[in-house]
């Protein structure tokens, strides 16, 4: 009997997980550079999980994070901003910039940035972009104060901006994470669903599902 909770925890755990492992984004990850405040680091691991993106990057010269992931998750800091995220979140930390990119491209994954218009750079609007192209992605967002660096943009394939229709024109890292990966994880789910394979190849006979079942369905 003292085990009754646990088993039933353990059962809804991996019920949970069976449900949503086909609506994971495979090969999509979401790149933070150089962060500064744990806080926002948090919420964009939650979101990155909530959003179902397979990974998540953290560009951190500073060394302010662990490098091993079990580190991470047992960091209370990082699991209370990130609501126990970062548990289920494959986290992993860079020392540089060069170093990530250079991991990405060893992986064949192409990067793009969030960022305002760059002279000599392909430009677009998040509705405009279209991030079914590359079967490996890669999204980044720049630090708190100064946004994305010019290294990350000279090797990234475009830069992605938010369009904004008020006064203030910035967003906070969070709420840019979310807004962005929602699009991007919308867009490539859609295209998981009806095809196996890059550039339209492998068209499934039966759809899979884009979006999980309410709990009274």
């Amino acid at each position: 009997m003292e085990n009754e909770a646990p088993d039933k925890q353990k059962a809804s755990v991996r019920k949970r997980a069976d449900a949503i492992k086909d609506f994971r984004c495979k090969n999509l990850v979401a790149v933070i550079e150089n962060p500064v405040d744990i806080k926002n680091i948090g919420t964009v691991i939650r979101n990155v999980n909530a959003l179902g993106i397979e990974k998540a990057y953290v560009v951190d010269p500073r060394k302010a994070l662990p490098e091993d992931w079990q580190d991470m998750r047992e960091r209370k800091s990082l699991s209370s901003t990130s609501v126990s995220a970062v548990k289920w979140t494959f986290v992993k930390r860079f020392d540089s910039t060069e170093d990530c990119m250079d991991h990405l491209e060893s992986k064949g994954f192409v990067s793009v940035v969030t960022s305002p218009h760059v002279k000599g750079k392909t430009n677009v609007f998040l509705h405009e972009g279209d991030f079914t192209n590359h079967t490996k992605l890669a999204v980044w967002f720049g630090n708190e104060k100064h946004g994305i660096s010019e290294a990350a943009v000279s090797r990234s394939d475009m830069c992605v901006a938010v369009p904004k229709f008020g006064m203030i024109e910035s967003l906070n890292l969070g709420t840019c994470s979310g807004i962005v990966l929602y699009e991007v994880a919308k867009q490539r789910r859609e295209y998981q669903s009806q095809f196996k394979r890059a550039r339209h190849k492998g068209k499934r006979a039966n759809p899979l599902p884009i979006v999980m079942p309410r709990d009274e369905d």
